[in-house]
């Protein structure tokens, strides 16, 4: 009996180590996951794959495979369902398996830590555990090879503590462990044969001398390899243990998002012209922190002491995106997404900041894009599988939004102690370096307006209020007003003329103004996009606006409302600040005044013949050279008409995607004017790439001559900032090519945007003689003319 047990306790000793070896990998990978469930499924799976190779051990080793492969299917799929219910993801099995299957890995290895355990996040680890379990067990078991089985579960083992890199603590204590199984495998005998049996005791005693000779020598040979390779390795490996390991999530690229979804911020327009259009379906629950009191309530109402000045009057403010960079032309997101579960990572809230929870049932009407509208900060999401970036605290659904799409969200609503506001500092430093960046070319009135309103205030809260209160005091909303934030858009908002289009615009021009003016004044600003609504019922498009917020020590980030009140009128600008410059150009100089003297008297020249009736010579070649120039003035002044015609008509007339059409005409022309055409073979990106280059060269190459003609005049871009944006005109004539009825009016404003900053900036890089032939040229007429008229 005895002898029996002995038996079945070294036989298992093998099947034991190979379970617990492949287990240890789903212990290690476990650790960057949310709950326990991961690390039981994969010692499931270690525990069927080793199990079904000894139940099989007295069949054929063809039909081993097949029927632990088949065993492995049933474990996977119920693995996959019992991920999914524990996520909550709709749909059935197959549809899940259908998902994991094919976004597995790229999830994995893209998923916010603590990954929560899904069905595409469980999949790869419990089908690897399972072929390693399989392999170890048939090399070690069927064909007697223990340490060579030990291969499959070890190389798993090494793959989970490189999927888990830098994000979890070092597994000294699984590594140990995974050691001392590994050595209780190897000490098992792998026979029953007793002391007396000499399988050489047959043989004569020269043959078994130089048999056990060889047997010696072989075994000397292996433990000075071992030992070698230790004395080798050993320094290596000890110096790697204090070293930081790599992350394998940085070369997986996150979920990407769309140029909408970039800059949600110049949808804003388009929305302003449909108000009617439904957005959303929003219902709202709060609890913990006082609510903020309906937005009807007073057109300018007290603010609650527990809320920031924009707070005060609101209903739900739901956020859509923050866009936290800025380039002199286009505000941008800018985040990093990862994959997430239901429950995000936890932000520490400010410490001078009540916290209250808000629950909210989202359905999605006609909202497009991939931005997860919610109350900032998320916490938890059900219904939709999201990614997260903690650094904005905003969400996207990689697949898209649909109509119809509902999903909860249980988000941390933070309200700053407005009683500190006053007070409170702003943080400065590397860590804020994002927030307080300020592109290169900055219109000068708008740095002596900054100036002028820092000087007059000088805590941070005070600065921010005055900015607010400048805007809200001498401007206009309007909701026709075409999109843009880029320098000369908000300089034209800011210091154009009223009767012309200028002093009024959308809350994309109030946030976008407010967060440039505090950044000239030190203040770190972002400009957020979402909807102001009730909360409870659908959110419109007329609820979409934009607002800044500041960033206060201990404070966190507070809103603030530039848009005028209900009903106010606004006063001139000039009331309190005028943009004069503070040194005026020589044009402008004051000229002493001359007094002017008696005009001489006619004398007539010596010896000279008496006048006659006719004109002289002299007066009939100044008269003919005068002609001459008059004729040759009205043609270029003609031309130059006919050049500037062309251009509004192809930027401001007709539909959207012959504007946009009409934008890329103006750029290949441009290119032909500078001397660098393209030929009309070139798809649209490769023409982008040829302009961009085009630009850097005549930049280049003007930087050592005329240095004034370097300059972009009257654009207000940077050499940095327009080159994506012929990328960006190039994307929007593909879209107009394959879609010609999707272009909104937005796109093409940005279209015509984007060509005459390119424009501009292109011919201020040649040299003075050319750009005054550039404006009278007639080729691009002639080419106009050849495309309406083909021979």
């Amino acid at each position: 009996m005895v002898t029996r047990v002995v038996r079945v306790l070294r036989a298992a000793a093998v099947p034991v180590a190979l379970i617990g070896l492949t287990a240890l990998a789903g212990v290690v990978l476990g650790r960057v996951y949310a709950g326990d469930l991961l690390t039981r499924l994969v010692i499931g799976a270690a525990v069927g794959s080793v199990l079904v190779s000894v139940a099989t051990r007295r069949l054929p080793s063809w039909l081993v495979a097949p029927v632990s492969v088949a065993a492995m299917a049933g474990w996977t799929l119920w693995s996959l369902r019992l991920a999914a219910n524990h996520a909550e993801l709709p749909g059935g099995l197959l549809e899940v398996t259908a998902d994991a299957a094919r976004n597995g890995i790229p999830r994995l290895l893209t998923a916010m830590i603590p990954v929560e355990p899904a069905p595409d996040t469980v999949l790869v680890p419990v089908v690897a555990a399972w072929l390693a379990g399989l392999a170890g067990a048939e090399v070690a078991l069927r064909a007697g090879r223990v340490l060579l089985g030990y291969l499959p579960p070890a190389g798993l083992y090494a793959a989970a503590l490189y999927a888990v890199g830098p994000n979890a603590e070092p597994a000294v204590g699984a590594t140990v462990a995974f050691v001392a199984v590994a050595a209780l495998g190897l000490a098992a005998p792998a026979s029953t044969a007793t002391a007396g049996d000499d399988p050489a005791a047959s043989l004569t005693p020269r043959v078994r001398a130089a048999v056990r000779l060889r047997l010696a020598a072989s075994a000397a040979l292996g433990v000075a390899l071992v030992v070698g390779l230790v004395a080798v390795l050993g320094p290596v490996v000890a110096g790697q243990v204090d070293g930081r390991p790599v992350d394998p999530r940085r070369y997986v690229e996150p979920p990407q998002v769309q140029t909408l979804d970039e800059n949600p911020l110049i949808r804003i327009s388009g929305w302003a012209l449909h108000p009617e259009q439904k957005l959303l379906d929003v219902s709202t629950e709060r609890s913990g922190a006082p609510a903020p009191p309906s937005s009807g309530a007073s057109p300018e109402p007290e603010p609650d002491a527990s809320l920031g000045p924009a707070d005060a009057g609101a209903g739900v403010r739901i956020r859509l995106a923050v866009l936290s960079d800025y380039d002199g032309v286009t505000w941008r997101v800018g985040a990093t997404y990862r994959n997430a579960g239901r429950i995000l990572p936890a932000a520490t809230p400010p410490r001078d900041s009540a916290v209250g929870t808000v629950r909210q049932q989202i359905t999605v009407a006609e909202l497009s894009g991939r931005l997860l509208p919610a109350v900032a900060t998320p916490q938890e999401v059900s219904g939709a599988r999201v990614a997260y970036d903690p650094a904005s605290g905003t969400l996207i659904r990689p697949e898209g939004l649909t109509p119809g799409l509902r999903y909860a969200v249980t988000s941390a609503e933070e309200h700053p102690d407005s009683n500190l506001l006053a007070t409170a500092n702003v943080p400065a430093g590397d860590e804020v370096a994002r927030v307080l960046r300020v592109a290169d070319g900055v219109p000068d009135p708008m740095r002596r307006l900054a100036a002028q309103l820092a000087e007059e205030n000088g805590a941070p809260f005070a600065r921010a209020l005055a900015i607010e209160q400048f805007l809200a005091e001498h401007y206009r909303v309007a909701a026709d007003a075409p999109s843009g934030h880029a320098y000369p858009n908000l300089s034209f908002f800011l210091f154009g003329p009223p009767n012309g289009g200028g002093q009024e615009g959308t809350s994309e021009q109030f946030a976008a103004a407010f967060a440039v003016l505090g950044r000239l004044s030190g203040l770190p600003t972002r400009v957020v996009v979402g909807f102001r609504a009730g909360g409870q019922g659908p959110v419109l498009a007329g609820d979409a606006y934009a607002w800044p917020e500041v960033l206060f020590d201990g404070l966190g980030w507070v809103s603030f409302d530039p848009l005028p009140r209900p009903k106010s009128e606004p006063r001139p600008v000039e009331e309190d600040f005028r943009p004069t410059p503070e040194d005026p150009p020589p044009s402008e100089a004051p000229t002493p005044t001359v007094e002017p003297s008696a005009s001489p008297e006619p004398v007539a020249a010596p010896d000279g013949p008496p006048s006659s009736g006719r004109p002289s010579t002299v007066v009939l070649v100044g008269a003919g050279s005068g002609g001459l120039l008059l004729l040759v003035g009205a043609l270029l002044l003609t031309l130059l008409a006919m050049r500037r015609s062309l251009t509004r008509t192809r930027l401001v007339q007709g539909d959207p995607g012959q504007r946009i059409a009409g934008a890329w005409r103006e750029v290949t022309d441009a290119l032909r004017l500078a001397g660098r055409p393209v030929g009309d073979d070139l798809a649209a990106t490769e023409v982008a790439r040829h302009a961009r280059q085009a630009l850097a060269e005549a930049r280049a190459g003007a930087s050592g001559g005329d240095a004034t003609g370097s300059r972009a005049t009257g654009s207000g871009a940077t050499g940095s900032s327009d080159e994506p944006a012929v990328d960006e005109l190039a994307a929007l004539l593909n879209r107009v090519g394959f879609a010609p009825d999707a272009a909104a009016a937005d796109q093409a404003a940005r279209a015509a945007e984007v060509a005459t900053v390119y424009v501009a900036n292109l011919r201020s890089a040649r040299p003075w003689w050319r750009r005054l032939l550039w404006s009278i040229h007639p080729s691009p007429l002639r080419r106009a003319r050849q495309s309406r008229h083909p021979s």
